[in-house]
């Protein structure tokens, strides 16, 4: 690996904070031929291999997507099964994995040589009608709260909403509990409207678990700068990710990934940037079989209304040059040759997501 420009990063990586990516080897899904939708389910392929990839990627903690996305399920009872479930998993893998409650686990995973696992929701269908199911599901464990995924719930307008409307009554009586309970305000996914919103009726700091920057990628996944900026003013930070939709027209590299940080880090300043690759750390065997496993799903994300533009045949939903456990520390040499100091590398990798949680959760 080519070394870093800067003293202080190296081989072995700092903290890698990923504020919302995965714990799962997709290649199963080819050898089953499942054919189902990654998002939601992020447990049903924990095998040997997604733990060692893990351990090997320097993850230090990552805010993994349970509970209830999309679907037929009851919101409610597969949100409470897929904690139970959860719970299972990391039960059965004490030597590697970390239930984090606090930030003070995240610390004591990174001291341990194990990864802390942050429980997150990318939506809030699990409340029906009632925001205080918010303490019930932190009591549980959950950490994070994303607003809405990419269609309107009750609580405000997802990000291929047309209308654009914003946080609804019920939105902001969510944000509320929210904050009264110390879960992380996550608005991934929203309508600007309703970003924009949350970030102006949240007490505490908020974040944008993985986004691009729509100044550089003109797609509804990207922020705006205004509502970047909104976040950094009060206190939070906004992950990049690993996602098709950093380029409008063509297949993103690793190189649009730095771009989009240093763009964020030029909006927001350097306390308020991190990752969220919404994806895991085990890399594609077979990437023309996974390429068709892809297409059949977007087919369905769309028939289903929940797809996002930019999604679309032949376009995977990762960066391929980002893959497997060495993708941080390819980013990290890749932020450094961009001239990215030692220290702005650190905190974009996790020391500014840990700050903020540390806000949030207390210690």
């Amino acid at each position: 690996m080519t070394a870093l420009a800067d003293p202080g990063v190296n081989d072995v990586l700092p903290m890698v904070f990923n504020a919302l990516g995965g714990i799962s080897n997709p290649n199963l899904r080819l050898l089953a031929q499942e054919g189902e939708a990654a998002v939601g389910r992020s447990g049903t392929r924990l095998d040997a291999r997604a733990l060692a990839d893990l351990r090997s990627s320097g993850t230090t903690a990552v805010n993994i997507t349970l509970g209830y996305v999309f679907g037929d399920e009851d919101p409610f009872e597969y949100s409470v099964a897929e904690i139970a479930r959860w719970n299972r998993n990391i039960q059965a893998h004490p030597d590697q994995l970390l239930k984090v409650r606090s930030a003070s686990d995240i610390r004591t995973a990174k001291e341990s040589g194990r990864t802390g696992v942050i429980y997150g929701f990318q939506n809030t269908e699990m409340l029906g009608t009632d925001a205080g199911r918010v303490a019930t599901f932190a009591g549980l464990g959950t950490r994070v709260v994303q607003l809405t995924y990419n269609g309107a719930n009750a609580v405000g307008a997802g990000s291929m909403v047309p209308e654009n409307t914003g946080l609804t009554p019920f939105g902001h009586d969510v944000v509320a509990e929210l904050n009264a309970n110390r879960v992380l305000v996550d608005l991934g996914h929203s309508g600007e409207a309703t970003c924009l919103d949350a970030i102006a009726a949240s007490t505490a700091p908020i974040c944008i678990s993985h986004t691009g920057c729509r100044a550089l990628a003109d797609l509804p996944r990207n922020k705006t700068d205004q509502e970047l900026r909104g976040v950094a003013q009060g206190g939070g930070v906004v992950g990049i990710y690993f996602m098709p939709f950093l380029a409008e027209d063509s297949f993103p590299g690793a190189v649009d990934v730095v771009r989009h940080i240093v763009h964020a880090i030029n909006v927001c300043g350097e306390d308020h940037v991190g990752i969220g690759t919404d994806g895991g750390t085990t890399q594609i065997d077979d990437m023309p079989a996974y390429h068709k496993l892809i297409d059949d799903e977007i087919a369905r994300r769309k028939a289903a209304g929940i797809g996002a533009r930019g999604e679309k045949p032949g376009v995977v939903p990762f960066i391929p040059d980002l893959q497997g456990p060495d993708q941080f520390r390819k980013l990290a040499t890749l932020m450094a040759d961009a001239g990215l100091s030692s220290r702005v590398i650190e905190k974009v990798l996790g020391l500014n997501f840990l700050r903020l949680v540390e806000d949030v959760w207390g210690q």
